[in-house]
C-alpha cells in the first residue's frame, strides 16, 4: 500500500549536496529536477520509500497525516495549502515557509527500494544528509579527513588573487584564523555550504574575535580601578593643591632666572688635581722631597649661535719641577702661577659650512692648544690620563714656543680630516723681534684619520718653528727647542735663534678592552750661525679602558725621551758635546680609580733609565697618587 512520507531538507544542506554536482541549483530547480526524475522512474517501475527514510532528517520537518485510501497532490499557492474539499478525511498540514510545494506524482511512489541505489543518486545524498555519522568536513570527491589549519591564504591552491572573495579569505586566514583548509590544499569556493558548517564557521570566527578583544583590552583599567583612582584623588585633594602651589612658585622663579642670567648659553665646569709624589735615585734624593701640588681651573664655555664655541680658561696652580739632570720628569697638566689666578686659554671656534671648523686663539699654552687631535689614549681632558708630561703627548707638539694663533681643520671624509694652523710667541708686543709674525712662531700641518676601519687612528705631523733668545722672569735666558722633555742637549739651546723643521707619525689600535699605540717624532734643527742638530723620540702605549670597573684606565707607557743623535762640530763644540752619550729608557705605569663619575685617583710610578741618557747618572724612580676632581 502507497505510504506518504513527506521529506523536507534545510534549504542549506540541499544546496550543499547540490554543489557536489557539476553546477549549483537554485531550490526551485532542485524541485523541478527532483520532480522529472521521479516521474521517469513512476514509468520504469513503482517505486516507494524505505520505512526508514520515513523518519525526518532534520528538527524543521513536520509530520502530515494522510488518508490510507488515496492521496492528493499538495496545492501549488501560498505558504498554507489545504487538500481538496471533496476529500473529508484529509487532514490539513502546515507547511513551513522554508518547504517548497511538491507534486503528488512525487509523491505516490511504488515498492520501497534502496534509497542509496544508484537508481537514484540524489536519494543517496539525502539519506548521507540524514545520517547521524555525517562528517561535515567530509571532501565529497575524496576520503573523509579532517581539514588543516591554515596561516596563509596562499596556502590554498584554488584560491588566485583575482578571485572576488580574495581579500576576505586572506583577512579570515592570516588575521582571525577561523578558516581551515581540505587535506589537498583546495578551499572549494564554489561548493554549497550546510547551515551546520555555516553554523559552526561562524562560531570560530566569533571566538576569535572574542580573544583578540579580550587581549586588546586586559591592560585597560576597569571601572573598579578609576573608582579607587577617584577616591585617592578625593582623599589627598588637599596636597594636589599644595603641590600644585608650589609648582607655580618654582615656574615664576625659573621665568626670573631665565629672564635675568648673565648669559642664556654659558656653562661653567672645571676640574682640580691634587698629586703627592717624590723622587727616588741615589743622585737626587738628597736633593728633593716629598712635595703636595696642585693645579685648578675653571672653564667658561659660550655659544652665540649653537654652532659656535667661546672659551676661556682660568686656571692657578703650584706645581714645581723637581731638581734632576735633565728634563724627564715633569707633571702633565703642570702649572706654576704662584697661586695667582691668570687666563692660561682663551679661544673662539666656529663652523665654516659644512666641512671645516675655525679656532682662533688669543692666548694658549702651545701648538697642541690649536685643537688639533692627539692620537694618543693618554691626553685626556682634565688630566685624567697619563701622570709625565712625556707620556701625555708627542713633544712634538711642544717644540714652538708660540701661544697666539688660529687653525682650520678641513673634514675630508668622515673619518679623514686636514688640519692647519699657525701661532706666533709675542702676538701682542710691537717691539722689534716680536709681533705675530716676526718673533717666535711655529706652522702646523697634520693629517688625521680616526676610527679606520673601526679601530685604528693615524697621524701624519709637520711643524716648521722659529725660537729666537728669550728672558724669563726669573732673568734666565731661554733658546733652543724647549719641549719641557728629554735630555738638556736635546733642546739645542746654543744661545742663539734656531730653526726646526720637525715630523711625526702616531698611531693607536683600539680593541675592546684593549690598546696599543706610538709614535715617533724627528727635528732637524738648525742653530743659525752655528750649525745642524738632530733630536729623535720614541714612544709605546698601552692602554686597558675599565680595567677593574667601568671608568677605570691602566695604562703603560715605554719609550726614549727627546735625545741629540748628532750635530755638526761647530754646534758641538758650544753645546759641549756632538750627542748624548747614551740612551735611557721611560718606563711608566699608572692606574686610574674612578671612584664616581667625578672623582678619580691615580697611583704612578715612572722608571728612568741613563737619566739625561747618560749611564753615569743613577737610575731615577718617581712616585706619584694624583686626586682628580670634575665638575
Amino acid at each position: 500500500m502507497p505510504v506518504l512520507t513527506t521529506v523536507a531538507l534545510a534549504d542549506t544542506q540541499v544546496d550543499a549536496k547540490l554543489g557536489e554536482l557539476s553546477q549549483t541549483v537554485s531550490r526551485s530547480e532542485f524541485f523541478e529536477k527532483q520532480e522529472l526524475a521521479d516521474r521517469r522512474d513512476e514509468d520504469n517501475s513503482d517505486v516507494s520509500l524505505n520505512s526508514e527514510l520515513a523518519q525526518p532528517p532534520v528538527a524543521d520537518l513536520l509530520p502530515v497525516s494522510v488518508p490510507k485510501t488515496s492521496v492528493q497532490p499538495l496545492s501549488q499557492t501560498a505558504a498554507s495549502p489545504t487538500l481538496s474539499s471533496s476529500e473529508s478525511n484529509t487532514v490539513t498540514p502546515t507547511v513551513g515557509p522554508d518547504l517548497a510545494p511538491v507534486s503528488s506524482d512525487a509523491l505516490e511512489l511504488a515498492s520501497p527500494v534502496n534509497p542509496t541505489s544508484s537508481e537514484n543518486p540524489l536519494l543517496s545524498q539525502v539519506a548521507d544528509y540524514r545520517s547521524p555519522n555525517r562528517n561535515p568536513n567530509r571532501n565529497p570527491n575524496g576520503p573523509s579527513d579532517s581539514l588543516a589549519q591554515l596561516t596563509s591564504v596562499t596556502q590554498l591552491s584554488d584560491v588566485q588573487p583575482t578571485d572576488w572573495a580574495y581579500q576576505a579569505l586572506q583577512s579570515l586566514v592570516e588575521r582571525y584564523g577561523c578558516i581551515v583548509g581540505y587535506p589537498d590544499r583546495t578551499f572549494r569556493g564554489q561548493q554549497a555550504l550546510s547551515r551546520f558548517e555555516f553554523a559552526a564557521g561562524v562560531n570560530a570566527c566569533l571566538d576569535r574575535i572574542g580573544e583578540l578583544l579580550a587581549a586588546s583590552t586586559a591592560d585597560l583599567a576597569t571601572q573598579e580601578d578609576l573608582a579607587i583612582l577617584q577616591r585617592l584623588q578625593e582623599e589627598f585633594a588637599a596636597e594636589l593643591a599644595a603641590l600644585r602651589g608650589r609648582v607655580d612658585v618654582l615656574d615664576a622663579r625659573t621665568a626670573e632666572l631665565e629672564a635675568n642670567q648673565f648669559s642664556t648659553t654659558t656653562k661653567l665646569s672645571g676640574d682640580a688635581y691634587f698629586t703627592v709624589s717624590d723622587l727616588f735615585g741615589e743622585d737626587v734624593e738628597s736633593d728633593n722631597n716629598t712635595v703636595f701640588q696642585y693645579r685648578s681651573r675653571l672653564i667658561f664655555t659660550t655659544s652665540f649661535s649653537g654652532e659656535d664655541q667661546l672659551g676661556a680658561i682660568f686656571q692657578a696652580g703650584n706645581v714645581q719641577r723637581f731638581i734632576q739632570p735633565g728634563n724627564e720628569i715633569r707633571l702633565a697638566g703642570e702649572a706654576s702661577t704662584g697661586g695667582n689666578i691668570v687666563l692660561d686659554t682663551l679661544n673662539y671656534v666656529f663652523p665654516v659650512g659644512d666641512q671645516a671648523l675655525v679656532a682662533v686663539f688669543a692666548n694658549a699654552a702651545g701648538l697642541d692648544s690649536l685643537g688639533f687631535g692627539v692620537i694618543t689614549p693618554f691626553d685626556i681632558a682634565a688630566v685624567r690620563g697619563a701622570v709625565s708630561r712625556f707620556g701625555q703627548r708627542p713633544p712634538i707638539y711642544r717644540v714652538a714656543n708660540v701661544s697666539t694663533g688660529a687653525a682650520v681643520n678641513l673634514f675630508l671624509t668622515d673619518e679623514i680630516s686636514l688640519q692647519v694652523g699657525y701661532a706666533g710667541g709675542e702676538a701682542g708686543s710691537p717691539e722689534p723681534g716680536n709681533g705675530l709674525f716676526n718673533g717666535n712662531y711655529g706652522l702646523i700641518g697634520q693629517l688625521k684619520a680616526r676610527n679606520l676601519f673601526d679601530v685604528l687612528d693615524l697621524s701624519l705631523t709637520y711643524v716648521n718653528s722659529y725660537t729666537g733668545i728669550s728672558t724669563t722672569a726669573s732673568g734666565a735666558i731661554n733658546a733652543g727647542v724647549q719641549t719641557g722633555t728629554g735630555s738638556l742637549l736635546a733642546a739645542v739651546d746654543a744661545d742663539r735663534p734656531v730653526v726646526a723643521n720637525s715630523y711625526g707619525a702616531a698611531a693607536n689600535l683600539k680593541f675592546d678592552g684593549f690598546q696599543i699605540g706610538g709614535w715617533a717624532g724627528f727635528s732637524a734643527i738648525r742653530a743659525l750661525e752655528l750649525g745642524d742638530a738632530d733630536v729623535w723620540n720614541y714612544g709605546l702605549t698601552l692602554a686597558f679602558p675599565d680595567l677593574g670597573g667601568r671608568g677605570n684606565l691602566g695604562g703603560i707607557v715605554v719609550g726614549i725621551q727627546p735625545r741629540l743623535t748628532g750635530s755638526t762640530p761647530n754646534l758641538g763644540t758650544v753645546l759641549g758635546r756632538r750627542r748624548d752619550p747614551d740612551t735611557g729608557l721611560h718606563v711608566e705605569a699608572f692606574y686610574r680609580i674612578a671612584l664616581n663619575d667625578n672623582i678619580d685617583i691615580t697611583p704612578a710610578v715612572v722608571w728612568l733609565t741613563a737619566p739625561n741618557h747618560n749611564n753615569d747618572n743613577a737610575d731615577i724612580f718617581f712616585g706619584a697618587v694624583r686626586t682628580t676632581f670634575r665638575f
